[in-house]
C-alpha cells in the first residue's frame, strides 16, 4: 500500500482513507476505514466516465446486482454511490496477494493440489456472480486475490458499465485474458467468464499467457485466440482437459461453473492449499489490517483528518436522538430495545422455573432414598 498522494481525497463516502491500493483502467483503489472500524478497498472511478449519463446509469444498475453476490469466494461489495460526483464503490478488503504477483513475480507456477483448489473456489465464485445477473467479464489474475483460506475473486460486475458507454467498436478487457466473442465485440455471457477461467488456471499453472503476449498487438493476440490452440505445456495432466474444455473456442461447448465446481471438488481448502512459502506472503500481507490506522470497533475522531467540502460523500446521516430532539420522544429504537428485554427476561423466568423444578425433583429423589436407607 502506497501513502496518498497530493489531490486525493481524505474520504470517500463514509470511509476515511488510509492509502493507496493501486489504479486500473476503471481509476484509483484506496484502503478505507468507516467510522465502525470496517476495512474496505473504495474503487473512485475516473472522472472522464463520472460525465457519461449512460456509465452512471449503468454502474448504478451494475453495483445493485453486485450488492446481491453471497459468496465465500468473492469480495462482498459494501457501499456505493453512482450520483457522487465522482462514482465510487467499497468493497470488502482482502488481504492477500494477487495470483499476478505470486505467479508472475515471486513463486512462479503453482502446484496442482493448489491448483484444483484455485479451480474450484473460482468456479463457486463465478456462479454465485452469474447466479445475481452479472458477468464477470475481466477475470484475470491480478482480480484473483490469495488468502489462506482461499481465493478470493475482485471488480465483478463494473467493467460492464464501462463496456455499455464505451461504445460501439471499441474492446473493454484484458488482452489475453478475453473470450474470442468478447474480442470480436459480440455480446459477453457467462461462457465468456469460463474461457477466461480457463486463461488463469493456465496461467497459474504454467506462468505463462496461453495464447503468448500481447506485443504484436491487439490485432495479433484476436487471430491467436480465434484461430490458434493455447499452448498448454506445463499443465497438469489432471487439470489438462478442464482447462482444454474451458478454452473452447464455441461458447456452447464450454462447461458450466457449475459443472466445473463438481469436476474439481476438493474438500476442505483449509490453511494449507497454498505452499509453505505463500502462505507467508499471504500472511504478511494480513499485516496491513494492523497497521493501516485505529483497531477495529475503536472511535477516536478527535484525531481524524478534517473534511474538505468538496469530498465525495453522500450528505451525513440525520443526528442521533439525544442531539435536538423532544425530550421525552419515543423513539422506534427503544421500542425495540424493550421488546428484546422483554424477552430476555421470559428465558431467564423460564430457566429459574426449570432450575426450580429440577432441585425439588433432586430433593425428593434424596429424600426416598433416606427413608429407604433408615426406616426400612
Amino acid at each position: 500500500m502506497d501513502d496518498l498522494a497530493a489531490g486525493d481525497p481524505s474520504h470517500i463516502g463514509p470511509f476515511r482513507l488510509l492509502g493507496r491500493l493501486g489504479a486500473g483502467g476503471m481509476g484509483r483503489v484506496y484502503l478505507g476505514r468507516s467510522a465502525s472500524g470496517r476495512v474496505a478497498a473504495v474503487k473512485l472511478v475516473r472522472e472522464e466516465y463520472a460525465h457519461r449519463d449512460q456509465f452512471r446509469a449503468r454502474f448504478a444498475r451494475e453495483v445493485t446486482a453486485a450488492r446481491q453476490v453471497d459468496s465465500e469466494w468473492a469480495a462482498r461489495v459494501l457501499d456505493a454511490d453512482a450520483r457522487a460526483e465522482i462514482p465510487w464503490v467499497a468493497t470488502a478488503y482482502v488481504a492477500g496477494p494477487s495470483l499476478q504477483d505470486v505467479v508472475g513475480r515471486d513463486f512462479g507456477p503453482l502446484p496442482e493440489p493448489s491448483l484444483s483448489a484455485l479451480g474450484h473456489r473460482l468456479a463457486l465464485a463465478l456462479a454465485d456472480i452469474h447466479s445475481a445477473g452479472l458477468v464477470h467479464r475481466d477475470l484475470k489474475p491480478s482480480h484473483v486475490l490469495l488468502t489462506l483460506w482461499g481465493p478470493c475473486v475482485i471488480d465483478f460486475g463494473i467493467t460492464g458499465a464501462l463496456s455499455a458507454s464505451a461504445g460501439p467498436g471499441v474492446v473493454v478487457g484484458s488482452p489475453g485474458f478475453m473470450s474470442p466473442e468478447q474480442m470480436r465485440g459480440e455480446p459477453v455471457t457467462p461462457a465468456g467468464d469460463v474461457f477466461c477461467l480457463g486463461v488463469v488456471l493456465a496461467y497459474a499453472a504454467t506462468g505463462r499467457m496461453a495464447f503468448g503476449r500481447s506485443e504484436g498487438g491487439l490485432a495479433s493476440m484476436m487471430l491467436r485466440v480465434a484461430h490458434e490452440e493455447p499452448d498448454l505445456v506445463g499443465v497438469p495432466a489432471q487439470l489438462l482437459p478442464v482447462v482444454r474444455a474451458c478454452l473452447h473456442k464455441d461458447p456452447a461447448r464450454r462447461p458450466t461453473p457449475g459443472q466445473l465446481a463438481e469436476h474439481l471438488a476438493y474438500g476442505s481448502v483449509g490453511d494449507s492449499w497454498l505452499p509453505r512459502e505463500v502462505r507467508l506472503q499471504v500472511a504478511r500481507h494480513a499485516e496491513v489490517l494492523r497497521n493501516s490506522g485505529l483497531p477495529a470497533g475503536h472511535r477516536r475522531r478527535q484525531y481524524l483528518p478534517p473534511v474538505p467540502e468538496d469530498v465525495y460523500r453522500p450528505d451525513p446521516p440525520p443526528p442521533p436522538p439525544s442531539m435536538g430532539m423532544p425530550r421525552g420522544h419515543a423513539y422506534p429504537r427503544v421500542a425495540v430495545s424493550r421488546a428484546r428485554t422483554g424477552a430476555w427476561r421470559s428465558r431467564r423466568r423460564a430457566r429459574r422455573t426449570g432450575a426450580l423444578l429440577l432441585g425439588l425433583v433432586l430433593l425428593a429423589l434424596v429424600a426416598a432414598w433416606l427413608i429407604v436407607r433408615y426406616v426400612t
